[in-house]
């Protein structure tokens, strides 16, 4: 599949900010069944500084400065890219290994470089600390000898039937206490819950940011600018990867799902995040669409 996104980002300040750092991970991420043929970013006002680099997970980080004084911000990132789908060999789910020896593995630490590389994704983040209420999830599922992407794959259902979509449950600072709580939140929240829970019984999981193509329901017309971030988990799988699901919907990823960024949780793949001086009190407007090309 070819899609174009388009992803805009408007901050408007009530007083002049006199100079701003910002870094922005905005470009979809090639690999695991995704390239990204062209990208653009046009940021207004024009910045003094601007550089991009790889961080530490192999994302694309866009750092940039502003120093003239603006009561507007403006940051547009258009991307076209291909997507196809990363289909399991058959039956891996029914034929992968027992959880427990996944994470047997881990724990030996036989020096593998795979297994030295994905050690982070094990421990506690800054947005998803090591918390044992999260075993109350895990427990009914990942019982002893079961295949692990079977159980990874009734954990993300059981978490899309035992929480609520409910985008006025959260904020990005809401913590997972709150979120396992309520059983209410949205994606950002369900992935950290999902990280966290696999993490804590000994398995390798990281946050993955990105977007998923919506549809508008048959017979109305498409809605400029009405898509909108997605988040969603993978689990590392030694000999296989990393393997995607969607606890939101309930499933394994497809191929309307285009990842941007990839990181322990949401704090290290923000789109936007910066620091200005000035400004005072501030508006965020964001609009994303995702269109799939005709080839």
């Amino acid at each position: 599949m070819e899609y174009r996104i388009k992803h805009t980002t408007l901050y408007q300040y009530s007083e002049p900010v006199t100079l701003c750092h910002n870094r922005a991970i905005l470009k979809p991420k090639d690999g695991m069944g995704q390239k990204c043929h062209k990208f653009t970013l046009r940021i207004d006002p024009e910045p003094a500084i601007m550089e991009s680099h790889k961080d530490a997970f192999g994302n694309t980080v866009h750092y940039f400065e502003i120093h003239e004084p603006h009561k507007q911000l403006e940051i547009t990132a258009t991307s076209q890219l291909t997507r196809t789908p990363v289909l399991l060999p058959p039956m891996a789910m029914e034929n992968s290994p027992a959880w427990e020896s996944v994470r047997s593995q881990f724990d030996a630490g036989d020096g593998n470089e795979d297994m030295v590389h994905v050690a982070l994704y094990r421990m506690p983040s800054p947005m998803i600390p090591a918390l044992p209420a999260l075993a109350e999830l895990t427990d009914p599922i990942f019982t002893p000898g079961r295949p692990i992407l079977e159980a990874t794959m009734a954990f993300t259902q059981a978490i899309h039937e035992g929480f609520k979509y409910d985008p006025e449950a959260t904020t990005i600072a809401t913590p997972i206490t709150a979120v396992l709580a309520q059983r209410a939140g949205v994606c950002q929240d369900f992935a950290h819950i999902a990280v966290g829970a696999l993490r804590q019984i000994g398995l390798a999981a990281r946050y993955v940011s990105g977007y998923l193509e919506t549809l508008p329901p048959p017979g109305q017309p498409r809605l400029e600018g009405a898509d909108a971030s997605h988040a969603w988990f993978s689990l590392y799988l030694p000999g296989l990867g990393w393997v995607d699901f969607d606890p939101t919907n309930g499933c394994m990823t497809e191929s309307h799902h285009l990842v941007v960024a990839v990181g322990r949780d949401y704090a290290d793949v923000p789109p936007v995040k910066g620091v200005v001086m000035g400004g005072w009190e501030h508006t965020l407007e964001v609009a994303v669409d995702v269109v799939r090309q005709t080839v």
